[in-house]
């Protein structure tokens, strides 16, 4: 077989692993995240709860974005982790960098949910939705967001050593395991951010929020391996 056909094989295999290890997580998440959505827009019960978050962010703007997707992005999974003792080296490194690198993202997230409402509107069509969607995750997260979040967790694997990181680093990161993980995100996350700019714009940080929070405890949850 050619080298191209061998990679292509390797490639497709790794992808529909990744499709299946994620498809339970993607069907409660995404279930999830409509019922939030539904509730808002059916059961006048639940806004002012909706009306309390979407204050704090209107209040805070990228400030509010950073610190809650610290929390729901890192210190609720840190915390579950380390409780039912998946962390086992480095506590205080690991929880610093959880509560870094989603305080990080969430300045990332925030930014571009707000260039895009500039850019497209903040109406709720489906074509401003598909656009939408279309930026989000197939140029910021294909080309940044998961690339970024691989390598950084592959660095926190190497005990946050730069030159184990450097060591670990080859050519079928870039080519096979990258690639895999973000069409394996595709499956979790198109129909999610879907959900999430569906509604308005001072509501989209906390619902990603609460979407990343599960997601992330759903595959602590199922993966049964020891933190590194």
């Amino acid at each position: 077989m050619a080298i191209s056909g061998i990679f292509g094989a390797m490639l497709f295999s790794m992808i529909k692993a990744a499709f299946l290890q994620n498809l339970k997580p993607a069907i409660a998440l995404q279930s999830f995240a409509v019922a939030i959505v539904l509730c808002y827009y059916l059961v006048p019960a639940t806004l002012p709860a909706f009306m309390f978050f979407a204050d704090l962010k209107a209040q805070y703007g990228i400030h509010y974005a950073m610190v809650s997707t610290a929390i729901f992005g890192g210190l609720l999974p840190f915390t579950y982790l380390f409780f039912s003792g998946k962390i086992e080296r480095q506590p205080i490194a690991q929880l610093l960098f959880y509560l870094v690198i989603w305080a990080w993202l969430g300045a990332c997230v925030d930014t571009l949910y707000r260039f895009q409402g500039e850019l497209f509107g903040h109406g709720t069509d489906i074509g401003t939705l598909a656009k939408k969607v279309a930026v989000d995750q197939f140029i910021y997260s294909a080309f940044y967001a998961a690339p970024f979040v691989a390598l950084m967790f592959l660095w926190k694997e190497q005990g946050f050593s730069y030159k184990r990181w450097r060591g670990a680093l080859n050519k079928q990161i870039f080519t096979l395991n990258i690639p895999a993980n973000i069409a394996s995100n595709w499956l979790v996350w198109i129909p999610a951010v879907t959900a999430i700019y569906s509604m308005p714009p001072a509501l989209q940080i906390p619902l990603f929020n609460v979407v990343l929070c599960f997601y992330v405890l759903l595959l602590a949850v199922l993966n049964k391996e020891k933190s590194a």
